[in-house]
C-alpha cells in the first residue's frame, strides 16, 4: 500500500486530514496525520510517529509531507522513517497545501512515483494565487 503521510506543527496536519477525508470519499486507512502540539517534545512526537507507521510493512510506500522544509515534525518524521527502514521508499515534500495532498492521496495508485513526483510540485505551486476581487459592490462577490 502507498500511505500519505502528513505532520506539522500544531494541528494542521491534522485538519489537514479532516479535508482530505470529505472531499475524498470518509476515513481512508492509507492517509495518516500527527501534529507537533504546542509543549511537546520531539522525543514524544517521534513516538508518537513510529506508533502511526507500526503498521506498514516493507512493501508500503510513502509520501510523507510536512508544513515546513527543515522543520522538527518533517526532520524528526524522516529520522523515525529512515530507522524502520521506509526511507528507500518514501518520498519527502515540503510546503504541503490541500491541492498537494489530495492530489497525492487521488492519484498516488495511478502514477509511478516520478510522474506523481512532478505532479505533486505542480499541483503545489498552481494551488497558490493571488484571489483578485474587481471593483463591484459588495454583493456580486
Amino acid at each position: 500500500m502507498k500511505y500519505v503521510v502528513l505532520v506539522s506543527h500544531g494541528t494542521f496536519s491534522i485538519g489537514l486530514q479532516s479535508v482530505l477525508e470529505m472531499l475524498a470519499g470518509g476515513k481512508r486507512e492509507d492517509v495518516k496525520s500527527i501534529g507537533l502540539e504546542d509543549g511537546m517534545d520531539a522525543d514524544t512526537f517521534s513516538a508518537k510517529f513510529k506508533e502511526i507507521i507500526s503498521p506498514f510493512t516493507q512493501e508500503d510506500e510513502v509520501i510523507l509531507l510536512g508544513d515546513i522544509v527543515g522543520g522538527s515534525p518533517l526532520t524528526n518524521a524522516v529520522n523515525e522513517l529512515s530507522s524502520a527502514g521506509f526511507l528507500g521508499k518514501t518520498v519527502v515534500f515540503g510546503g504541503m497545501n490541500l491541492a498537494m495532498a489530495l492530489t497525492a492521496v487521488l492519484m498516488k495508485d495511478s502514477m509511478d512515483t516520478t510522474e506523481l513526483k512532478i505532479q505533486l510540485l505542480e499541483e503545489g505551486k498552481n494551488a497558490m494565487k493571488e484571489f483578485v476581487i474587481e471593483d463591484h459592490d459588495d454583493e456580486d462577490i
